[in-house]
C-alpha cells in the first residue's frame, strides 16, 4: 500500500502534536502514543496513524 503522504519524523510529529520531540521518545519506551517504525536508526510515523491515535484520546 502506497500513501500520497510522505512519513512523518519524530520533529513532523512532535510540532503537530505541540509536545517536545523528548516527549514522544518517552511515550514510545513506555508503549504509548502514536505508532512509529524504526527505519535504520530513525522513527517513522505515518501521518493517518497520528491523526488516528490523536482522534482516540478520551477527552
Amino acid at each position: 500500500m502506497l500513501t500520497k503522504e510522505r512519513l512523518w519524523s519524530v520533529r513532523d510529529v512532535s510540532e503537530y502534536l505541540g509536545v517536545p520531540v523528548q516527549t514522544l521518545y518517552t511515550w514510545r519506551s513506555q508503549g504509548y502514543g502514536p505508532a512509529g517504525k524504526r527505519v535504520g536508526r530513525y522513527v517513522r510515523y505515518r501521518p493517518e496513524d497520528v491523526r488516528r491515535w490523536f482522534e482516540s484520546l478520551q477527552d
